[in-house]
């Protein structure tokens, strides 16, 4: 079974035409109970909320038993009123949080050699293979994994089998993928298929999950003036859901540069970054788009933490945003074995810092100067930044203020990726 959508206007797909695609995905089904692992709120613009309203409905007037496993990976879980949003009247009892730590059971393990071979002999360890037990439990007759193909800083291009040996998988997966995409490079693999960390993910799909009855509705999707348009719908048991959505998605949330961008504006909308774990992606989007001396600024007003749970915020404390060769040299330490159990933190520090080629200002309402400073940021008042770079006033790309700067603004970065042509 493949249904794959492509809209006809940049306005998107209509919500009939994505129902049409969604019921005709069941056609045929004898269903009594299903599994839908959509993403979470920090992914609110993929139309993953929407998809998997449908599907709920749907499912339960044919009299199915209807579980949702929000693919949390290290987040915290979805609140009732974030459910409600994102999801619209789906029960809140029948989600199911994702607990990485404790949720998993171990399925296989990715051999040594092969991350060898794919890593061009840069990671030498196994990785251990770890998915939420529900994925595995026969008593579900359909899996149905939706969510946003959209570029990303750890496998190249999101979603996909990533949806789940992250999103809803155990520690090991999580660390060690962060950890190799962070040892071979983000700016190899950003917007692109076929990266180490794909493969990881596709040996995985290939050798341990080949037998559960999974299928995937995979959205390519932009959100101008934060209005999600759909752009595609790719609905299939097969990878060649996420092949087609991958050119896609190059094609919609890639944006190129002619040169480098001496100053870059990005807002962070408060409801969906709470934390530089998520807003991280203004750096990570970015970069390779910002010139060698240039300035980052993160307008944040809804950032008051650094990480997503308490481990990873100390972590974060403790080690800052100190380049890639710092935080390698602190993870060799015996000393620091905190750091060593916990590798897509030490992953997350490494894709977080510029390496000193442009600087990065934080500018938020939440967290203090000296908290700011403390992890390797420059810190700066938001509600004084607003007043040069006020987000209602800035237009999406170049803007030149009133005394001749010109800055170019991103409004939302986790939708896109942007690079500077010249060095492409």
């Amino acid at each position: 079974m493949e249904i794959f959508l492509k809209a006809k206007s940049e306005e998107g797909l209509s919500p009939e035409e994505i129902k049409g695609a969604l019921l005709a995905s069941l056609e045929g089904k004898n269903l009594k109970n299903v599994l839908i692992v959509p993403p979470d709120f920090t992914r609110f613009h993929s139309n993953a909320g929407y998809i998997s309203n449908v599907y709920y409905h749907a499912l339960t007037e044919m009299g199915c038993n209807v579980d949702i496993l929000p693919a949390l990976g290290t987040h915290v879980p979805v609140t009732k009123e974030e459910a409600a949003i994102m999801f619209g009247d789906i029960p809140y009892d029948r989600f199911i949080p994702h607990n990485w730590r404790k949720d998993v059971v171990k399925i296989g393990e990715v051999p040594a050699e092969y991350l060898e071979e794919i890593t061009e002999g840069l990671w030498h360890d196994s990785v251990s293979v770890e998915i939420n037990r529900l994925v595995m439990d026969e008593k579900y007759d359909l899996i149905i994994s939706p969510g946003q193909v959209v570029p990303h800083e750890v496998i190249g291009m999101a979603n996909h089998s990533k949806n789940l040996f992250v999103g809803v998988g155990g520690s090991d997966m999580i660390n060690s993928s962060h950890m190799v995409g962070a040892v071979y490079g983000m700016e190899r693999m950003m917007g692109r298929d076929h990266t180490p960390v794909r493969k990881v993910f596709d040996y995985g799909m290939e050798h341990f999950l080949k037998d559960r009855p999974i299928i995937f509705a995979l959205t390519v999707c932009t959100a101008p003036g934060g209005k999600i348009r759909t752009h595609g719908l790719f609905i299939s048991e097969k990878r060649s859901a996420l092949e087609k959505a991958i050119e896609l998605a190059q094609e919609k949330n890639i944006d190129f540069v002619e040169t480098g961008i001496k100053k870059c504006v990005v807002y962070l909308t408060p409801d969906e970054f709470k934390s530089t774990w998520l807003g991280n992606k203004s750096i990570y989007r970015t970069r390779m788009a910002i010139a060698d001396g240039g300035e980052l600024i993160v307008l944040a007003p809804g950032v008051e933490r650094f990480g997503e749970d308490l481990i990873v915020d100390k972590l974060i404390r403790k080690y800052g945003y100190r380049g890639r060769i710092n935080t390698l040299q602190q993870f060799e330490k015996s000393e620091n074995q905190d750091l060593r159990d916990n590798m897509g933190a030490a992953a997350h520090l490494i894709h977080g810092s510029s390496d000193g080629r442009f600087s990065i200002t934080y500018a938020v309402k939440n967290i203090s100067k000296e908290e700011i400073e403390g992890v390797g940021f420059i810190a700066a008042d938001y509600d004084e930044m607003v007043k040069r770079y006020d987000p209602e006033k800035l237009s999406y790309g170049y803007n030149t203020l009133p005394d001749g700067e010109e800055v170019y603004f991103i409004p939302n970065p986790a939708l896109g990726l942007w690079i500077n042509k010249e060095k492409f």
